[in-house]
């Protein structure tokens, strides 16, 4: 049989040989590394005998598939060793992830403590170097196999297999687990691991069924890897918005008032109402939007019209029922059904448009209480919406300037480079959940194909993540944790017009239907505002910061300048305070420091006989004394340009 590999050489062999044998005989090198095989564009175990001609990939830890079988093997010792110390938890499901591995239980939840006493448990686990061995069963076998072993949650796994199904396990010495694979050969290749942290986890993600206790791990082939994972993961920590955030008193959260109800703090509040400033003349001014106000509530009649009400009224907060009250209303989730009746307020003529709404819409979601975390899922939040009633000629290159809007708003927050674009189309699988016909579908995810594809920009595909009726873009970027969220949204929406019997005249005196593009600007403001903490640790560009500058007096002698300097600034738009406590300049300036604020201005007797400041700067340092009106006209003009100042090494003495 002829076996051709990665690099297209050919290996012959006479008889049937394993993919470890295969590995072992290219080099012992790639033999000792190998965690997988594929073979023919599957991912199997090494164990897998091949006995024809077939292409063969031997994937190490360095390939994502041979790392995953690697984390997985490690998610099983992980397992074994959970049952060795609690004998009495129950196996749910424990796959591999991006960088890492977690495995569900039926238990109390674990302290640091005990992740501590499993990582030992998992080390001896690893040192005894069993082998792993696959094993296959009926699956009325199956069920009864895992019933002996009291394992309620892989039988009803089992159970929702075919009934001709057969199942397979693995074994590690005494311990089995429900697995398809592919694993290592035995638990003695793991060299480097670490247990992150426990959490609570539903059954199958349904908040109606079982809460379990996730453990999360990862594990490396090197120890030098793991190290450098968990120094990231630490400055990870760091950044979280949702730890940062607090710190800095930018928002807080209340149990009585309720999960995803975050209060904005005035720090927080500040920084909102400079984000909403600028967009909201960004767009009116520049961009050709005219701004709109609409109710935060309606009848359920217009989201029946919609079609919300069939398609997203469980992600909805109804008020009333409708077989006792006459009338049902419910807080809005979007704003498009709204400003649908503001373009049909009056009649349009083809010259009209495009019609462009914008507003700065407050939305209501009814967010599992699983999924809400910090400002980026939260069940009352606001954001840049807006909706371009345009012609169908039209419809390319206003899509177009939503995207250059987009990209221009990223590109002003510093963040244009964190960003993966998405074509979300839908699932003609499973049309019941959109309304067109698939035609209609496929010629507008083809429109936004070309689009992305002439403005040159990479994308892939998601099939299943279009709204009911109409494919999108979505922009997305990933959180320090590495879980990806949709920041900004444009939609190519060809139907919902008919349903709200919107129409212009066109030149022949003719009723047309208008298309409809959904988009934001900059997105939520909230999911910003986390973004934007955790990219810059708290440190953020001069035109964003709550507080631009603090002005320092060296001694209660100086407060009147003090105050004379801060009054200048002041009146000029900036964002100051003046610390007048009797403490030393030197503690002032490290508060001022850990504050994370831009600037600082010390004054004292030569400052105020002169007129100057003595700058310091979370940028330069120390950037010497200057005229006050010359720090004045420097950081008037960053903060009209949104200027993002790098900072540049300095002593921090």
């Amino acid at each position: 049989m002829k076996i051709t590999l990665k690099d297209g050489s050919v290996k012959e062999y006479s008889e049937p040989m394993s993919a470890s044998n295969i590995a072992f005989d290219i080099s012992g090198g790639l033999g000792r590394a190998a965690c997988a095989a594929e073979i023919d564009g599957e991912v199997v175990d090494l164990r897998t005998t091949v006995d024809k001609d077939c292409t063969l990939n031997i994937l190490t830890f360095d390939d994502p598939k041979g790392a995953a079988a690697y984390r997985h093997t490690t998610s099983h010792v992980l397992a074994e060793a959970v049952k060795r110390l609690y004998p009495e938890a129950k196996l749910a499901i424990g796959p591999s992830i991006d960088d890492g591995f977690y495995y569900d239980f039926d238990h109390e939840p674990f302290s640091r403590e005990d992740l501590d006493k499993i990582e030992a448990e998992m080390k001896k686990i690893i040192k005894e170097g069993a082998k792993l061995e696959k094993f296959t069963l009926p699956r009325q076998d199956a069920i009864k196999y895992m019933e002996d072993r009291d394992e309620p949650y892989k039988v009803e796994l089992i159970k929702d297999l075919p009934e001709d199904s057969i199942i397979s396990f693995y074994s590690q010495g005494e311990f089995v687990d429900l697995c398809a694979g592919p694993h290592l050969m035995s638990t003695s290749p793991i060299k480097a691991f670490k247990l992150i942290s426990s959490s609570m986890a539903y059954w199958r993600g349904d908040a109606n069924k079982a809460r379990l206790q996730r453990i999360y791990g990862t594990a490396f082939s090197k120890k030098d890897d793991l190290n450098a994972y968990l120094e990231k993961l630490e400055d990870a920590k760091n950044r979280d918005h949702n730890k940062l955030g607090r710190e800095m008193e930018l928002f807080t959260t209340v149990d009585v008032i309720g999960q995803g109800l975050p209060l904005m703090l005035p720090k927080g509040t500040k920084m909102l109402m400079k984000l909403q400033r600028w967009i909201e003349d960004l767009e009116d001014n520049e961009w050709g939007y005219t701004r709109t106000k609409t109710p935060l509530m309606a009848k359920s009649d217009l989201y029946k019209i919609s079609g919300h009400w069939d398609h997203y009224k469980d992600g909805m907060f109804v008020l009333g029922d409708e077989e006792k009250d006459k009338e049902v209303m419910a807080l809005r989730p979007m704003t498009c059904p709204f400003q649908y009746y503001v373009y049909k307020n009056s009649q349009k003529s083809y010259r009209d448009l495009p019609c462009r709404y914008s507003e700065t819409s407050t939305l209501f979601r009814n967010e599992d209480s699983g999924e809400m975390h910090g400002l980026t899922r939260v069940r009352q939040f606001t954001i840049t919406e807006g909706h371009l009633v345009v012609r169908p000629d039209q419809m390319v290159d206003e899509f177009k300037r939503c995207l250059a809007l987009a990209k221009y708003c990223l590109e002003t927050l510093g963040v244009e480079e964190d960003v993966t674009y998405h074509l979300s189309k839908w699932d003609p699988e499973n049309t019941e959940k959109y309304i067109g016909a698939p035609e209609v579908w496929e010629e507008t995810e083809q429109h936004i194909r070309d689009i992305l594809t002439e403005l040159d920009i990479d994308f892939v595909e998601d099939v299943g993540e279009a709204a009911f009726y109409g494919p999108k873009v979505d922009i997305n970027a990933k959180n320090v944790y590495g879980k990806e969220d949709t920041m900004i949204t444009v939609q190519w929406d060809a139907l919902i017009a008919e349903q709200f019997d919107m129409y212009y005249i066109d030149e022949n005196g003719d009723k047309v239907r208008p298309y409809i593009i959904h988009r934001t600007s900059m997105g939520c403001y909230e999911r910003t505002l986390a973004w934007l903490i955790e990219k810059y640790a708290g440190k953020f560009p001069t035109w964003l910061c709550p507080e631009q500058v603090r002005v320092l007096p060296i001694s209660d002698k100086y407060v009147e300048y003090a105050n004379k300097v801060a009054a200048e600034l002041k009146k000029n738009g900036v964002d100051v305070t003046v610390d007048d406590r009797s403490e030393k300049i030197g503690y002032k300036i490290r508060e001022a420091r850990m504050d994370r604020l831009p600037y600082m201005l010390v004054v004292g007797q030569q400052e105020e006989a002169d007129g100057n400041v003595s700058v310091r700067s979370r940028f330069a340092g120390d950037e010497g004394v200057k005229p006050i009106a010359d720090f004045v006209d420097q950081i008037c003009k960053e903060i009209r340009t949104k200027e993002i100042r790098k900072e540049e090494p300095q002593d921090q003495k």
